[in-house]
């Protein structure tokens, strides 16, 4: 009988790490990734993985995001010698997301007193462990287990892994579910002919705003933050979110629907994301390729700048006027986009803009929940800043297109495991699955094993 294991991934958004056992004996691991932005996330990283690492015959990953891969060098550091599986774009984002996480996950250690999770060299040794997979192309990863990868729509190189046991129990690991449409991608493809569901449930008790919308509202912020001649700081994923936002920026500049004043992108990890995306144009969607055919070159405006070195972004605050910046990290839990929102908060003229899902405890989630003062390097920061939220370009489904995602199955499905979620989240998903579909539902304990009988 077939087994899964939540090794971690379930109570919470972050830290994905799934765990099959076929009746034959392979061991497959979903996903290796780092809790974050939470209380206890630094405990849970560093703990003992909760399988027998010789025992693992294959990990697959879903996309490149921290989260969903941070924790692989701490596997390998530890003793993992197989395969490790991925799209080619999602094994070249996350050797970058990897590399970048080595100076936090440093930094985070000096200042609890620890050793560090893993560092540069631990790095450097997964890399030779990884091979490639392309989408719709029947893999075999032991004996008995084979793997199909479908476009997930959620970031570059995003998929959802089909898994197939003895040729017969098929298990659909969901990874993170993509906004479909959206701007850049690909549409998420449908669930198909399975048996048993593992799916993401991040924004499963609330829905975005409409996609008309958050363009609207985006180009709204812009134009008010322009009229007060301030500074607008956006927090944004290194990963599709600035992508998406400097597609949004081109198309309105071009258009000549907003004023063009300097943009910044100061973050190294966003920079060489956007060389990566620029390489793979064709998993775009079909209106952008056309778009690109006619030559509009979509990651490059009038007055946008790129500030690759510390050197070159010193020069973003001796800019008078207007500006936009955009730096990582999207929760703001580190990164440049730190220093920007210290620098920025304690004025009335600037505004900040959250475009994402901000985790329990982390700086993003403070400033969404209206806090007037901030702690940022030991400082107290005043809020005097305009605070401004926009979920909609979230990279994720919301509440109702989950449940329409899940109407894509067949009469097959049997069970569907909701993870990945803030337990209220997962809980009302969950429950509207089982009202609205009649479909299995459940929120899975974490370490707990279940039959897939």
């Amino acid at each position: 009988m077939n087994k899964l294991t939540c090794c971690t991934g379930v109570g919470t958004v972050t830290g994905a790490n799934f765990l099959l056992e076929t009746e034959a004996g392979s061991k497959i691991l979903i996903d290796c990734g780092m809790v974050q932005g939470e209380r206890i996330a630094s405990e849970l990283n560093n703990e003992p993985f909760a399988y027998d690492l010789s025992k693992i015959s294959a990990l697959i990953i879903t996309h490149a995001h921290l989260d969903h891969v941070g924790r692989i060098a701490k596997l390998v550091k530890e003793g993992y010698a197989g395969p490790i599986y991925s799209t080619p774009q999602t094994k070249e984002l996350a050797e970058i997301v990897m590399k970048d996480a080595v100076n936090i996950i440093a930094t985070d250690a000096q200042q609890e007193g620890i050793d560090p999770m893993y560092d540069l060299h631990d790095v450097e040794n997964v890399l030779p462990l990884w091979k490639t997979i392309e989408y719709h192309t029947p893999f075999n990863i032991t004996d008995d287990v084979s793997v199909f990868l479908k476009d997930a729509g959620h970031i570059l190189g995003s998929s959802m892994i089909e898994v197939t046991v003895a040729g017969k129990e098929k298990i659909l690991f969901t990874g993170d579910l993509g906004n479909s449409p959206a701007p850049l991608l690909r549409d998420t493809e449908a669930v198909g002919d399975v048996d048993y569901l593992i799916m993401e449930s991040v924004y499963g008790d609330r829905n975005h705003e409409a996609r008309e919308e958050r363009k609207n509202k985006l180009m709204q912020v812009i134009k008010d933050s322009i009229a007060r001649n301030g500074t607008l700081v956006i927090p944004a994923f290194s990963i599709d979110r600035t992508q998406v936002l400097l597609y949004e920026l081109n198309n309105m500049v071009e258009q000549k629907k907003i004023p063009s004043v300097p943009v910044f992108v100061d973050s190294p990890m966003a920079i060489n994301a956007t060389q990566i995306y620029r390489e793979s144009t064709f998993l775009f969607n079909d209106a952008v390729q056309q778009q690109i055919k006619k030559g509009d070159d979509i990651f490059s405006f009038k007055n946008l700048d790129y500030t690759m070195s510390r050197n070159e972004a010193e020069v973003i605050d001796r800019v008078k006027g207007a500006k936009i910046i955009l730096a990582g990290s999207g929760m703001s839990v580190g990164g440049r986009i730190v220093s920007h929102e210290a620098h920025y908060l304690p004025d009335a003229n600037s505004t900040i803009l959250l475009v994402g899902y901000q985790a329990v405890s982390s700086l993003g989630r403070k400033l969404a929940d209206g806090a007037k003062k901030v702690t940022i390097h030991g400082q107290e920061i005043k809020v005097k800043a305009k605070i401004e939220t926009l979920y909609g370009y979230s990279a994720h489904k919301d509440g109702d297109h989950l449940v329409e995602f899940v109407s894509t199955g067949t009469d097959r499905l049997k069970q569907i495991f909701v993870v990945m979620g803030e337990p209220g989240a997962s809980m009302h998903l969950a429950q509207r699955l089982n009202n609205e579909l009649g479909v299995k539902a459940m929120v899975p304990e974490r370490l707990k094993k279940y039959k897939l009988e």
